[in-house]
């Protein structure tokens, strides 16, 4: 008998030292988590603000980057609908650092085919400089890859039934 209880408690020692290393990596992967979490949502609010109005931001989000020759200077920090225009109003921060022309234009545009959107800054030439709390009037607003999809099929099929009435609607079919 008392080899039948040995075994057990081994068995339970063993299932005990199973549980905590399950909850160890458990509470590892959830801090890791948490850590990813913070990390992304983490806005640099060391910048300045600027506002900018589009009338497309389809796909950009409230932290989405904000980039000036593909190096993140900046972070969406806003989004709203102008009630007067209907136009998307944008707000982000600038690193302190970078100053733009009046003139910079805002380029809604995507990381890639299936990616998230960003700001694009293209600098201008102008003299004076885009103030904190200043706003860009230079602006393109995101182009949705369904409406592209959707005039090139169009344009396609025209073409195809344009030919067709251009020549006679001849057929190679007997």
């Amino acid at each position: 008998m008392t080899a039948v209880a040995g075994t057990a408690r081994a068995n339970a020692r063993h299932d005990r030292l199973e549980l905590l290393a399950g909850l160890v990596v458990l509470l590892a992967l959830a801090g890791l988590l948490v850590a990813a979490m913070i990390g992304r949502h983490q806005q640099g609010n060391d910048g300045y603000p600027v506002l900018a109005s589009f009338s497309q931001i389809d796909g950009l989000n409230v932290g989405s980057d904000v980039r000036l020759a593909g190096i993140t200077v900046g972070h969406v920090t806003a989004e709203r609908v102008d009630p007067k225009t209907f136009q998307a109003q944008v707000t982000f921060s600038l690193d302190p650092k970078v100053k733009l022309p009046t003139d910079s234009a805002a380029i809604i545009t995507s990381d890639s085919l299936l990616g998230g959107k960003y700001i694009a800054l293209s600098p201008g030439g102008a003299d004076s400089l885009i103030k904190p709390g200043g706003t860009m009037t230079e602006t393109q607003g995101s182009i949705s890859l369904e409406q592209l999809l959707s005039k090139f099929i169009f344009s396609v099929t025209d073409s195809l039934q344009k030919s067709k009435k251009t020549s006679g609607g001849v057929s190679d079919q007997p």
